[in-house]
């Protein structure tokens, strides 16, 4: 039997199937792998970030971005987002990536309503992220998170929760 499952899927550039793949997200991850709900609901805002950015910069109107779903049984789930390269904002991979690390800097300060989502979001909930220029034009998004990393976590946060106890007294 093969652990590893590999969906692909490609959406019009419009914010109209964005819930859509939402809510494939959500299901994919907490009836096929072994991330814990929470990390599903987690996924599902780093692949909603993922996809708005490259339908709002990287892919022009009438073209499509894609969506690549690698998952490892009991490993690492990794999700790629690509866009075409035609959208407003012309960059490449290695100028995306100088905006996230600088972003990431402990003194960096967000001055604007926007521009959280792939450092806040996408950033602070995957263990890798790699920019890669397309050939063709466009940027694929990769970000990787380990099972083991996210088990971690769990016992990590549950072994340091105070241990809280309600006394209630009730005087007639």
């Amino acid at each position: 039997m093969d652990d590893k499952t590999k969906i692909t899927i490609t959406l019009p550039t419009n914010a109209y199937f964005m819930s859509g793949i939402r809510d494939f997200t959500l299901t994919m991850i907490k009836n096929t792998t072994s991330f814990p709900e929470k990390w599903a609901f987690r996924f599902q805002s780093v692949i909603d970030e993922l996809c708005n950015n490259a339908v709002e910069y990287g892919s022009a109107p009438g073209t499509e971005i894609k969506i690549t779903y690698v998952y490892t049984k009991d490993d690492y789930l990794e999700i790629s987002v690509e866009d075409t390269g035609t959208g407003k904002n012309k960059i490449t991979a290695k100028d995306l990536k100088k905006i996230f690390d600088d972003r990431r800097k402990a003194d960096y300060i967000f001055s604007g309503i926007r521009g959280r989502g792939l450092v806040k979001i996408v950033g602070e909930w995957t263990d890798e992220i790699n920019f890669t220029d397309r050939e063709g034009g466009g940027i694929t998004v990769t970000v990787k998170k380990y099972v083991k990393n996210v088990r971690q976590k769990i016992t990590t946060e549950e072994t340091n929760e105070p241990n809280l106890t309600f006394h209630n007294k009730i005087t007639l």
